[in-house]
C-alpha cells in the first residue's frame, strides 16, 4: 500500500493525542509528588513519606533517605521538563531554552537512575527480587538512552539525538506507567486479581514490570518504523495500536488520580 496523506495525518494525530494525554497525566503526577513529598519535607514531617510505602522513610538510614529525597525531587523535575523537550515549537523558537532544559533533564536522568538503582539494590523494590531486577534494568536503560542523547547532540546528529530523546522519555516514564496501568487493571477488575495485595507480588505484577519498564522501548522502535515507512499500512496499523494504548492510558490516569494520588494529599 502506497503512502497517502490521510495515513500520515492519522499517524501524526494519534502521536499528538498520545502525547497530550500522557503529558496531562504526568503533570497530575508531578503535582502529587510536589504536594505530598515537598510539603511534608518542608514541614519536617518525614514520616508522611510513608503514606505511600512504609519503607520510604527510615530513621536509621540517613543515606537512603537522602537518596530517596533526591529521587523524588528529580522525578518532579524530569516529569515536567521531559515532554517539553519534544515540542517542536519550543525547539525551533527557543533553542537556547531547549538546550538549557535538556542539560538539566539529562543530568537529572543520570542522577535519578543512580538514586533509583541504589534504593532498589540496597532497600529492595516493592514486589521482591523480580521487581528489583526490572527496576534496575530500567535504570540501566535510562542511563544508556541519556548517553546516546548527549553523544548525538554533540555530534550535531539531530535525527538520532531526537530518536534517543524519545527512548529516554519513555524509559524515564517507567514508574509513572507502572502506576497508571496498575490502576487500569484495578478499574477493570475492581479487586486485586493476579497478585497478593499484602506482599505486592504475583504473576500480574511480574508481567506489568516487563510491560512498563522494558516493553515500551519496543513500541518506540515500532513508532519509528511506521514513521519512516514508505507505505500507509504500517502507519495505519501503528496508529490503531497507539490509539488503544492512549485510551487505556487515559482510563489508568483517571483511576490513578482518583484512587491513588489525589486522595493521599
Amino acid at each position: 500500500m502506497k503512502q497517502t496523506p490521510a495515513a500520515t495525518r492519522i499517524f501524526q494525530y494519534s502521536a499528538r493525542f498520545w502525547f497530550t494525554v500522557t503529558y496531562l497525566g504526568q503533570l497530575i503526577f508531578a503535582y502529587y509528588i510536589l504536594m505530598l513529598y515537598w510539603t511534608s519535607t518542608a514541614l519536617g514531617e518525614f514520616e508522611n513519606w510513608n503514606k505511600v510505602n512504609p519503607h520510604f522513610y527510615r530513621k536509621d538510614d540517613l543515606t537512603g533517605n537522602i537518596f530517596f529525597a533526591s529521587h523524588v525531587v528529580l522525578a518532579a523535575i524530569v516529569t515536567i521538563l521531559g515532554p517539553l523537550q519534544l515540542v517542536n515549537g519550543i525547539r525551533s523558537k527557543w533553542p537556547r531554552l531547549h538546550r538549557v532544559c535538556g542539560r538539566i533533564y539529562i543530568y537529572s536522568a543520570f542522577l535519578i537512575s543512580a538514586a533509583g538503582l541504589y534504593l532498589a539494590l540496597v532497600r529492595g523494590a516493592v514486589g521482591g527480587p523480580f521487581s528489583t531486577a526490572t527496576v534496575s534494568i530500567n535504570g540501566a536503560i535510562i542511563m544508556l538512552c541519556a548517553f546516546f542523547c548527549v553523544r548525538y547532540a554533540r555530534q550535531r546528529n539531530i535525527p538520532l539525538h531526537n530518536r534517543w530523546a524519545i527512548h529516554l522519555l519513555i524509559a524515564m516514564s517507567g514508574v509513572w506507567f507502572f502506576r497508571v496501568f496498575f490502576m487500569l487493571w484495578m478499574v477493570i477488575f475492581r479487586a486485586p486479581v493476579g497478585f497478593d495485595p499484602e506482599t505486592f507480588t504475583g504473576p500480574f505484577l511480574y508481567v506489568l514490570d516487563v510491560f512498563v519498564y522494558i516493553f515500551p522501548q519496543a513500541i518506540v522502535v515500532l513508532y519509528f518504523k511506521a514513521k519512516f515507512s514508505a507505505g500507509s499500512f504500517k502507519k495505519y496499523l501503528f496508529s490503531c495500536l497507539l490509539l488503544i494504548i492512549t485510551l487505556a492510558t487515559a482510563v489508568g490516569i483517571f483511576g490513578a488520580a482518583g484512587g491513588m494520588w489525589l486522595p493521599k494529599l
